[in-house]
């Protein structure tokens, strides 16, 4: 999607609530006209693999089970709540729940004026139009001024196809700037589940990516719990040490199974919370032998996790021999289905797996 279809996502979304024509390409068969057309949403494709363990809407059923104990709990959205999974709490809790319409600024603004009233809103919209449309709005209106206001976005980094006007791949750069705001990256469903509760104990602001729908589960196999401001190490490896957030924690451990059929060790180190970042697991893991160490993540090349860690180290005194980043590309990414666009980017798991043994 080319900057002049900004709105696309969200007629998408009202095309979603009414009749359908009849699909004019080759049909497999007739349709009956009265009846919506069952589609899938190029807004809504799953990051899951042919065959892969799944969780429904995550971050709205977590929100849900702890908008039960917690009444001062509301979600706020911009016309975005089927596609952020907010419509899940809004059937559970209507009178908790505020459409704000196709206005981001004034949700913000709205956010902050709920918390200044002793309520902890959830604000859902995507990744694009929070960091860089409402930048100012966040900085000024919520995280100066220590608002408990929690931004979870969805279509961070290249988890969409429809090009960089809803590509959302230097979110972190954006928002790694602002002072006192948490920003949390989580890898799956078991994550996100886990993540909800966490921000919302945690008293200021925080902006977390989302994963949406259909919800890869992989974290469960690894007697992984989410703790904020913690990195975990998943598995460990002699040849490599892999640090990564959000689904390329998947894609890392893919790699790590991929790549033993070629007797590479790969460890893992996943990294849910880029800021605050925990640096003394990630030093330690780094300083621990002289393996290649590789930061994998879902966002642009420049300004995310990739320099984080860098900055860490080198502030530390600690210089691994090799360091390797798979990251995006500094640059407006095509539009088009998201395997392709993954490959070509260097974030698939196959991908991936070429990049480490070039590197070793």
């Amino acid at each position: 999607m080319d900057a002049g279809n900004r709105g696309a996502g969200r007629r998408e979304e009202v095309m979603s609530r009414t009749k359908r024509a009849p699909w004019r390409g080759a049909t497999p068969g007739p349709q009956d006209p009265n009846k919506p057309r069952l589609t899938t949403s190029a807004m809504i494709a799953s990051l899951a693999g042919e065959g892969q363990r799944t969780s429904p809407a995550p971050f709205g059923r977590a929100l849900v089970e702890l908008g039960k104990t917690r009444p001062e709990i509301v979600g706020m959205t911009a016309d975005l709540a089927k596609y952020t999974d907010l419509h899940v709490f809004a059937q559970a809790y209507p009178d908790r729940f505020y459409q704000m319409g196709m206005a981001e600024q004034l949700l913000m603004l709205a956010a902050a004026g709920m918390a200044h009233e002793g309520f902890v809103p959830f604000v859902t919209t995507y990744a694009a139009f929070a960091s860089r449309r409402t930048f100012d709005f966040i900085s000024q209106g919520i995280a100066e001024e220590g608002l408990n206001v929690k931004v979870c976005c969805a279509l961070p980094g290249l988890t969409t196809g429809y090009g960089p006007s809803h590509q959302a791949t230097e979110d972190i750069a954006i928002f790694r700037g602002m002072p006192d705001l948490t920003i949390v990256d989580p890898c799956d469903a078991l994550d996100i589940e886990q993540a909800v509760p966490a921000i919302a104990a945690h008293d200021g602001p925080v902006y977390m990516r989302l994963q949406r729908g259909q919800v890869p589960l992989v974290l469960d196999k690894y007697d992984y719990s989410f703790e904020l401001g913690k990195a975990k190490l998943l598995r460990d490896g002699a040849d490599v040490l892999v640090i990564s957030s959000g689904f390329m924690t998947m894609r890392s451990l893919e790699v790590a199974k991929l790549l033993e059929a070629d007797r590479v060790k790969v460890a893992v180190l996943h990294v849910p919370t880029i800021k605050p970042l925990d640096e003394a697991a990630i030093l330690h893991e780094v300083g621990r032998s002289a393996r290649l160490t590789i930061v994998a993540e879902n966002h642009s090349v420049t300004g995310g996790l990739g320099e984080a860690v860098a900055g860490t180290l080198l502030r530390a005194g600690v210089v691994p021999p090799r360091f390797r980043q798979v990251a995006l590309p500094d640059a407006f990414l095509d539009a088009g289905a998201l395997p392709t666009l993954h490959d070509r980017y260097g974030i698939s798991a196959e991908a991936m797996a070429r990049s480490v043994k070039g590197w070793l």
